[in-house]
């Protein structure tokens, strides 16, 4: 294992840690974190969340790079130095960040389509369109929301299931061609123009999520959001899929089993302290979740509270109508009085209201949770169009999304590349091939798959392949050895906390949480999906047909798979000669 004299290096270690930190913050800490703490109790949420953190996060993290650095090679070539056996490892990492270059950069190209819609006096998502025959708003969008309709209608053109095909949409398609350019353009040069272009996509981000957060918490009821994500319900914390999830996140949002890492620490210098990094680039990542979540639940805040107040506003006037009282004797105040008074004195007439009378709550309201791209572009883009100077909110959004999305798509391209050496013409063609299968995502019913590739393509397999990467390093290449060679990079021993977590803690918690997703998997029945359904104006769950679970069982298999064969072929080949 000797080191290689003509390998690409970042120009100093801040290049390195920039890459990281560009590469791991990405949009899961924008919209999957801050779902997370919605659907498990809040403030509680980080008590798992910080846990799993320092018994599986920070450890597994710092194996990755001390492997990367000390083999200066790509996943395949790393763990095949480590055991001829084990090249399956590197190979499967490699396919799963294939899946993840697949359809990550949709959602750069749906980030791209509502910043070019975000240059007009009114946003297009504010109010629905008119009808063909200009009597009345589309009827679709009326059932739905306009910035419902705008997502689904406008920008996916989203066809009823999964088995109903349509064209491909133009606009999507372009979209997502100009972003493959862009990350072509950021990588032909290697690490020399990845390590430039990290210092913007690193820090930017950072700059909106400041910016936005003044904006958000001088927003009328932002306090209630902020509010509501530190209340810790402390009963969730008795649930294992918090815990599950805590751990998922982690695993997620620090890109471990992707191969990144490996690929990123391999152009370190030899000697450069990968330990401190460790530990900055975990804490920054874990502190930009908790950040955004604060963010986001300040404009939760204020989109619950407006929703609550309008929903006031409506009731009064329904009371003030039917009981012909003056205007001013009802505000939003004293709303729930009145109907209390107005039962008490007119029951006949009150008992005529009926089902026009809402009930309205701020605490429903904030509990409604929203994952993933719902919350990233229908409820951000719902409250940006209630503030002021709406189109320099939306245009200053999705430029940090874009940013996000972009450095965590180099991470996962260069996962791709490094291991296949890949020469530099060929970066072209890998890029092109990519986005020739992307494709498939902007057509009508694209949006269902990318749906399958976000919930299956990734997951198991990442479990997988630490879990085998730590038992690999700490069994098979052996903890002694290790030490050794993070005591010839770093001048000093491993101390107790790497050990005990490496040989003991973290494989323990991976194993449990690899039968815990299987048997998660086995007992949830069918797998199910959230269909558009336009009569309805919103989604409803449906069940994969048939071909679509026998796809769901191939990309979880696909990736893993290569472990094994791998290892068989390798066996075989040896017996033969």
């Amino acid at each position: 294992m000797g080191k290689d004299a003509a390998r690409a290096e970042w120009d100093n270690p801040m290049q390195f840690v920039l890459a990281c930190v560009s590469y791991a913050v990405g949009l899961g800490n924008v919209w999957r974190f801050p779902y997370l703490c919605q659907m498990h109790g809040g403030g509680g949420f980080l008590i798992p969340y910080m846990l799993m953190l320092v018994l599986l996060g920070v450890p597994l993290f710092y194996m990755e790079l001390a492997i990367g650095q000390k083999m200066r090679l790509g996943s395949i070539g790393a763990w095949r130095a480590i055991s001829p056996y084990l090249g399956g490892v590197g190979m499967a990492s490699v396919v799963t960040s294939m899946y993840l270059c697949l359809y990550y950069n949709v959602i750069n190209a749906w980030s791209f389509w509502y910043l070019f819609h975000s240059f007009q006096s009114v946003l297009p998502w504010a109010e629905c369109p008119v009808n063909s025959n200009l009597t009345g708003p589309v009827e679709e969008c009326e059932r739905a929301t306009p910035t419902q309709y705008f997502f689904y209608r406008e920008t996916l053109d989203i066809s009823g299931s999964i088995e109903e095909n349509g064209g491909i949409h133009m606009g999507q398609a372009l979209c997502l061609l100009l972003a493959w350019i862009i990350v072509y353009l950021f990588i032909v040069k290697g690490v020399k123009s990845t390590g430039k272009v990290v210092y913007f996509t690193a820090t930017f981000p950072y700059l909106v999520l400041i910016i936005y957060l003044i904006r958000g918490v001088t927003l009328h009821g932002a306090i209630n959001g902020v509010k509501y994500m530190f209340t810790p319900k402390m009963e969730q914390l008795a649930k294992p899929t918090t815990w599950i999830n805590a751990a998922t996140q982690i695993f997620f949002s620090l890109g471990l089993g992707f191969g990144s890492l490996i690929a990123f620490a391999s152009y370190n210098q030899y000697n450069n302290n990968f330990e401190k990094q460790a530990i900055v680039v975990s804490m920054v990542n874990s502190s930009t979740s908790i950040f955004a979540s604060i963010v986001t639940f300040s404009i939760y805040g204020f989109k619950a509270t407006f929703n609550y107040e309008s929903c006031l506003e409506r009731v009064r006037l329904l009371l003030l109508n039917t009981f012909d009282l003056a205007e001013d004797t009802i505000s939003l105040e004293n709303v729930n009085h009145w109907i209390a008074e107005l039962n008490r004195t007119h029951p006949e007439q009150f008992a005529s209201l009926g089902g026009r009378l809402e009930t309205c709550d701020l605490e429903a309201e904030l509990d409604t949770a929203v994952e993933g791209t719902g919350l990233a572009f229908i409820v951000y883009s719902e409250a940006i169009k209630n503030m002021p100077v709406s189109q320099l909110w939306s245009v200053l959004y999705f430029i940090m999304l874009l940013l996000l999305g972009m450095g965590s798509m180099l991470g996962n391209v260069i996962a791709v590349i490094t291991p296949l050496s890949v020469l530099s013409y060929l970066v072209g063609l890998v890029c092109l091939f990519c986005l020739l299968l992307g494709l498939g995502f902007t057509t009508r019913s694209g949006n269902y798959w990318f749906t399958m590739f976000n919930d299956y393509g990734a997951t198991f397999s990442l479990l997988f392949i630490v879990l085998i990467e730590v038992i690999t390093v700490c069994y098979i290449y052996g903890i002694k050895r290790f030490e050794k060679d993070v005591e010839d990079m770093l001048g000093h021993r491993l101390n107790w906390y790497w050990k005990i977590m490496l040989a003991g803690v973290s494989p323990i918690l991976l194993i449990a949480l690899f039968i815990f997703y299987i048997v998660n998997y086995i007992q949830g029945g069918t797998p199910t999906y959230q269909a558009w359904n336009k009569e309805l104006g919103k989604s409803v769950v449906t069940e994969y047909p048939p071909y679509a679970q026998a796809f769901i069982g191939l990309l979880l298999a696909s990736s893993v798979c290569c472990i094994p064969l791998t290892a068989l072929y390798t066996y075989l080949k040896n017996v033969i000669s």
